[in-house]
């Protein structure tokens, strides 16, 4: 029986970690074996050592790469950096005992050996988040309020978006966590934040366990990673968990009955409000829109009989899809529920910079519109990207982790023109296709089985990922016809032909612009 059984506390804790609360609390000699020494992981381990931690750095790949970053390690303290698949198998010893507690990447799946023997030993498990959020609070800086973000799709620029935000209202702030900073550099930054906007995958929410949050928001959830989760109920109760011990807001989806039941059934702290948004009319407290303005009728005295302005819809873009109103209206009601002015909300939206393979315009000519989603992962992101068109040649595939499509092929068989197939293995698209959309017209590489191109890890296939993309714009550019849109929205993760959806994305656009299109400046619409 471990010590939290022991004691009738949590399994991610124990009497030593329950008083680990601050970067001040006793750290010293905390014997700590940390999963993974990617961005997260090397992050958490870094910060471990600089504690006083006794730490042992695990890590399935032996690769260059991971070998640069296991020296630098070893130079800052880390008692040892054991590299190789066989080191993965087991929970190591540290200093010849057992470990006090394990820090575990996102991407490690609760059912790898290592971490299924730290759970049955009783060894609690935390992610890098929740190693954050105990170690946000030191003596002499700002202690930064957190707003978190989850969600199958939209998390990224709904991040952006309030991060422009609340620096647009005079905070210092910035966006951390699966976004691409590793949370717990940002935590160490010397002079602090006023505010994070913190996004959090369903991987992060399992191994977080005591963050309690300013004001949280589940976007959205549809089915997705349930290879890592086990199943969709596991994947749904992840993101569930970003409403626990919320304090100020919970903001949820008015039209998605999932995310509001989430919030009927969070444990918030006492007054923690319910605030939904939407794309339709608002009710009260909500955020919602009025002919073509985004309002608020939640944060407001007289939110009975009025609302309050917060910005037009023209100013997110020329051409403004449902799913990105949704996410600026989610991003202002976490700042408005920050207290922060409505100016902030439009000029936040003003200033705000999409990322790159998120409805991204390639090239428009001849009639046609070759559109970059290669951010677009799996079946949800791509219907929010197939609806906002009428008429589509839509490239689609990949790896599909596990995920139906048929209700995506079904929901959007009218605007299918064509579909160009990629990913190794297409057969789950096929037959969606082929149940739902038999009439459209499917191309598919003579041989999927490509490699990943110049600049992935290579493949001992001869056709690249490169190679790939020139046949699929050719493919596509032979059947599309005036006022047709080439949508990449791939509904599939990238890593079986591309070494990442950024990889595939720009391949694309390659592709395009190498056939004669110069194209457009790239904007997300």
């Amino acid at each position: 029986m471990s010590g939290a059984e022991e004691t009738g506390l949590p399994r991610w804790e124990t009497p030593r970690l329950k008083n680990l609360t601050s970067w001040d609390s006793d750290w010293a000699g905390l014997r700590v074996v940390v999963a993974g020494i990617g961005a997260s992981g090397f992050s958490a381990a870094d910060t471990l050592i600089e504690l006083g931690a006794i730490v042992v750095v695990v890590d399935a790949g032996a690769t260059e790469e991971n070998e640069a970053k296991a020296d630098t390690l070893r130079i800052v303290g880390a008692r040892q950096v054991l590299l190789g698949a066989d080191h993965a198998e087991s929970l190591p010893l540290v200093d010849g005992e057992q470990a006090d507690l394990v820090v575990t990447s996102p991407g490690w799946r609760p059912s790898q050996p290592l971490l299924a023997q730290a759970a049955a030993a009783g060894v609690p498990i935390w992610g890098d988040v929740e190693l954050a959020w105990r170690v946000r609070v030191r003596e002499g800086r700002p202690t930064a309020e957190w707003l978190t973000i989850t969600g199958t799709n939209g998390k990224t620029t709904t991040v952006g978006l309030t991060e422009a935000m609340l620096i647009a209202g005079g905070k210092r702030a910035v966006a951390a966590g699966n976004v691409g900073t590793p949370i717990l550099d940002v935590i160490r930054d010397p002079q602090g934040y006023d505010f994070l906007a913190v996004e959090l995958s369903s991987f992060q929410l399992h191994w977080a366990h005591s963050i309690s949050p300013l004001a949280s928001v589940c976007l959205n959830v549809a089915e997705d990673h349930v290879d890592w989760h086990g199943s969709y109920e596991a994947y749904v109760a992840a993101k569930a968990s970003i409403y626990e011990r919320t304090r100020i807001a919970c903001i949820y989806n008015v039209e998605q009955r999932d995310t509001e039941t989430m919030v009927e059934e969070a444990d918030v702290i006492e007054g923690c409000r319910a605030v939904g948004f939407t794309t339709g009319m608002p009710s009260i407290s909500m955020l919602g829109v009025v002919e073509d303005l985004l309002v608020d009728r939640a944060f407001i005295q007289q939110r009975k009989d009025s609302a309050a302005e917060l910005a037009s819809i023209s100013e997110l873009g020329d051409v403004v899809p449902r799913h990105l109103v949704a996410n600026a209206l989610a991003a202002a009601a976490l700042v408005r529920a920050a207290g922060l002015p409505v100016a902030a909300v439009r000029d936040g939206i003003r200033a705000f910079q999409p990322g790159d393979h998120r409805i991204q315009v390639v090239a428009n000519e001849d009639g046609v519109l070759w559109i970059n989603d290669s951010k677009a992962t799996n079946p949800h992101a791509a219907s929010a990207s197939l609806s906002s068109f009428p008429s589509v040649v839509w490239v689609a595939g990949g790896l599909s982790k596990g995920v139906s499509y048929d209700d995506l092929v079904k929901d959007n068989a009218k605007r299918l023109r064509a579909v160009v197939l990629i990913g190794q293995d297409p057969t789950p698209l096929q037959g969606a296709l082929a149940r739902h959309a038999p009439d459209v017209p499917v191309s598919s590489y003579p041989s999927l089985h490509t490699g990943f191109g110049h600049d992935g890890s290579g493949s001992p296939d001869p056709v690249s990922g490169d190679a790939l993309m020139q046949w699929v714009v050719a493919e596509a550019a032979r059947v599309a016809r005036d006022g047709d849109t080439v949508l990449m929205a791939p509904a599939a993760a990238s890593m079986d032909q591309f070494s990442s959806y950024a990889h595939r994305g720009a391949a694309f656009m390659a592709a395009v612009r190498a056939r004669g299109g110069q194209g457009t400046i790239a904007k997300e619409f």
